[in-house]
């Protein structure tokens, strides 16, 4: 109880909330935190207007139409932030909206969403923001001062470092106490929960144990690092050294680097002859070093992700796989045939 207790208290540190926001762990991965927070906030009169430019935006948006929420929709392409004024105009037309949903990063392409300035539309037209930053807490500053939201998800494991298994999401309380009564299912039920915590300090179905104390000492070692700043720094380094050098062996990146979250990296697929990205991957994997296929649909592509017990050494040896798998593979340089 104490190892949960410190877990549930720190949380809000990271987004400068320490005492105002409370956290409501939920057991199971990443996207049974979305789901509750989707479903425990939205009531079943209301309206999300979801920003989707990539597969999770499109995940939210089946998670709604499932618990029959309504929903309008604002897409850009996969490498395309949202128009802020399209989204400013959603917002002023549509009275029937109450909730603006967000993903913080993006990982199908890596492009950082821009959530500060969404949240400030958000609070301007009286609208509830709730965020996906599953890749992004703990790396990328997120300030519930500087961006006004209701919730945000994410979970143990991606940037925090612990093991999968527990989804949190971090809400403020007064919005969270008006949403009794609005989930569509029992174990997804966050007001639920939260309400459980408060009167007896435990899970209402089993806790997955082993996670949160993995979890308790991820954290130890995230605020041990410096948090935030500390752990975004590292990855930022991983970040550079692995678009340099890519770029070095004549890789080209997908996004343009002030849309570039330093969480993963979407490279466009060589043209050069003898390139075939499943020799490609095998050529890798044989070597230690397993990498993302694309989820792209604006362009061929594959990924390597910069976060996790990485640092710049690990970065170094990675692109001197990805050089030895060009020169197996008979490519003296892509360069020449981009």
């Amino acid at each position: 109880l104490k190892i949960n207790k410190e877990v549930l208290e720190r949380l809000p540190e990271i987004i400068n909330a320490k005492g105002e926001y409370v956290t409501v762990p939920v057991q199971g991965s990443g996207t049974f935190a979305v789901e509750a927070m989707l479903t425990t906030f939205v009531p079943a009169g209301g309206k999300v207007l979801v920003l989707i430019n990539g597969a999770y935006g499109h995940r939210a948006q089946k998670i709604l139409d499932i618990a029959k929420r309504r929903v309008v929709v604002h897409e850009t392409a996969e490498d395309t932030p949202p128009d802020l004024a399209a989204v400013e105009s959603l917002l002023k037309t549509d009275k029937a909206i109450t909730h603006v949903f967000a993903v913080h990063c993006e990982t199908t392409s890596g492009i950082l969403n821009p959530v500060e300035a969404i949240g400030r539309l958000a609070k301007t037209y009286g609208k509830s923001l709730l965020l996906d930053s599953m890749s992004a807490f703990g790396a990328l500053p997120l300030d519930v001062k500087t961006t006004p939201f209701d919730a945000v998800a994410a979970s143990s494991n991606k940037c925090i470092e612990g093991v999968p298994g527990l989804g949190f999401v971090i809400a403020d309380p007064k919005a969270l106490e008006k949403t009794k009564g609005n989930a569509t299912t029992l174990v997804l039920d966050l007001h639920d929960q939260w309400q459980n915590f408060v009167k007896t300090g435990q899970y209402r179905f089993t806790p997955p144990i082993h996670v949160i104390v993995a979890f308790h000492q991820a954290l130890t070692e995230f605020f041990a690092e410096g948090g935030q700043k500390g752990r975004g720094g590292r990855y930022g380094d991983n970040c550079k050294v692995l678009i340099d050098g890519m770029a070095r062996l004549g890789f080209s990146t997908l996004l343009k680097p002030a849309l570039q979250a330093p969480i993963i990296v979407t490279f466009h697929m060589p043209k050069h002859p003898r390139f075939h990205f499943q020799t490609f991957y095998d050529k890798l994997k044989e070597q230690g070093y397993i990498i993302y296929p694309g989820k792209l649909t604006v362009a061929d592509s594959f990924r390597i992700g910069c976060i996790g017990r990485l640092d710049a050494s690990h970065m170094k040896g990675a692109l001197a796989a990805v050089e030895q798998a060009l020169k197996e593979m008979g490519i003296e340089s892509l360069k020449s045939a981009a």
